[in-house]
């Protein structure tokens, strides 16, 4: 008790030196990048693109964290055994010598992965954290996809991009989901999972996890060589659409839950589940697109003088900045998608107000969300790469591994394939069979 006492005063000592430690490795990772890309655009690197690059560095700095700091205390990693306790508290009160202490819940650990470095706190605050990366990093991300949107390739696609999305991503969910309780079933015959431990239900929420693509490489590479606009508006509007099903696809089957058999189907479930699915999506459509019409609103009336905001673009552009994220955290705080409110939110601002603002806050916001959207998406890659070697909680098997590597590809050829020769029934300009193949591997 002595030991740990000391521990936890020491701990608060070091804090906010710890902090400021976190933050300069994140500012050298991406000082790092923004050097690489210089490099890379100078001497027209293509065998790597920039965004792998932050992701390889943030690996380095992952294997450096994880093996060149040691362990907190030879207390941490000890279990303590609470067997009065009935349930995970989300806060915990331990009196220690008279001194209580209050400790936080911050996830379930497997017991295999119980080790020394668990009370790390460099570890801790490297690894990946939900709550950051969906209320901050994403949303510029997603916002400035579109914002930026080539609107007249894009609604003359609009069909099609809907199709690979909606129709394309629910085929993609089930063909995985269907190959993967394949692998798990052969896994449970050769003893290396317990029956219990993956349902049909489970299977299917990892299938809608894997469905997502979000090729910024690839994007940003075609960008580059200037590609065919049309290949491109199919693989970007899929790919920002896509993201937002998925998500709402996987709170839909999380909620799914057949109350006898989880591996049953149950009827009432699954149309409960689809009904969640659409009213989530149409509600976070209209939060997003109210926010952008008050926003136009608000921006008419600086242009025809009833406001004198659009004298200070300085003010106009906060606003506009602000009114644009509480689109994403009214639909969060609602029980809705941010990620579907701010994507129309963006989609239907840059066709409003846009043009309602004032010249200075055109070019002031424009650049605004180019430029957090580059340093967000370098971050995530920076983030990825360290979260491969501070993650604490990782479970390795290898049949499961692959049986995902080839449930990806599968399920991709079911949904663009099959889909093309559908939409190209229906299509003046066809999708070429060499474009086919493009959007499936880069997807």
């Amino acid at each position: 008790m002595e030991k740990l006492k000391k521990y936890i005063s020491v701990k608060d000592d070091q804090f906010y030196h710890q902090g400021a430690v976190e933050l300069l490795v994140f500012n050298f990772l991406l000082i790092l990048t923004i050097l690489t890309i210089w490099l890379f655009k100078n001497h027209r690197f293509r065998f790597l693109h920039e965004t792998g690059g932050a992701m390889l560095y943030g690996l380095v700095m992952g294997l450096i964290i994880r093996y060149a700091t040691k362990a907190s205390d030879v207390e941490s990693g000890t279990v303590y055994e609470c067997e009065k306790l009935k349930s995970g508290p989300s806060t915990l009160l331990i009196n220690i010598t008279n001194q209580v202490y209050e400790y936080q819940y911050k996830r379930e650990i497997s017991h295999h992965n119980v080790n020394g470095h668990q009370g790390n706190a460099m570890l801790q605050k490297m690894t990946f954290d939900p709550s950051i990366f969906f209320n901050i990093l994403l949303p510029p991300i997603i916002f400035h996809a579109g914002y930026s949107l080539k609107k007249r390739h894009f609604f003359r696609n609009l069909g099609s991009i809907l199709t690979y999305a909606f129709l394309g991503t629910a085929i993609s969910c089930i063909v995985i989901g269907l190959i993967m309780y394949g692998f798990v079933k052969a896994m449970v015959h050769i003893g290396q999972l317990k029956g219990w431990e993956f349902h049909f239900t489970d299977c299917l929420f990892f299938g809608s996890l894997m469905s997502a693509t979000d090729p910024v490489t690839v994007l940003a590479i075609f960008h580059e060589l200037h590609v065919d606009t049309d290949l491109y508006t199919l693989l970007f509007g899929e790919s920002v659409l896509n993201d937002a099903v998925a998500i709402v696809l996987t709170y839909s089957i999380s909620i799914y839950s057949p109350k006898e058999n989880p591996n049953a189907f149950d009827a009432a479930a699954f149309f409960q589940s689809v009904g969640n699915f659409l009213g989530i999506f149409a509600g976070s459509f209209a939060m997003g697109s109210s926010y952008a019409v008050v926003t136009a609103l608000i921006s008419f009336m600086h242009l025809t003088k009833f406001t004198k905001l659009c004298e200070f673009p300085m003010l106009e552009t906060g606003l506009f900045f602000l009114l644009s994220w509480s689109a994403f955290l009214s639909a969060e705080a609602a029980g809705l998608t941010g990620i579907v409110a701010v994507l129309f939110c963006g989609v239907t601002q840059a066709h409003y107000t846009y043009n309602n603002l004032s010249p200075d806050s055109k070019m002031r916001t424009k650049q605004l969300f180019q430029f957090m959207n580059f340093l967000a998406e370098n971050v995530i890659f920076c983030y990825m790469g360290l979260a491969l070697f501070t993650f604490q909680n990782h479970i390795f098997n290898p049949l499961f591994i692959f049986g995902a590597f080839v449930a990806v590809f599968v399920a991709r050829a079911c949904n663009i394939y099959p889909l093309s020769f559908l939409l190209n029934l229906g299509r003046k300009q066809k999708i070429p069979r060499n474009f086919q193949h493009m959007m499936m591997f880069s997807g």
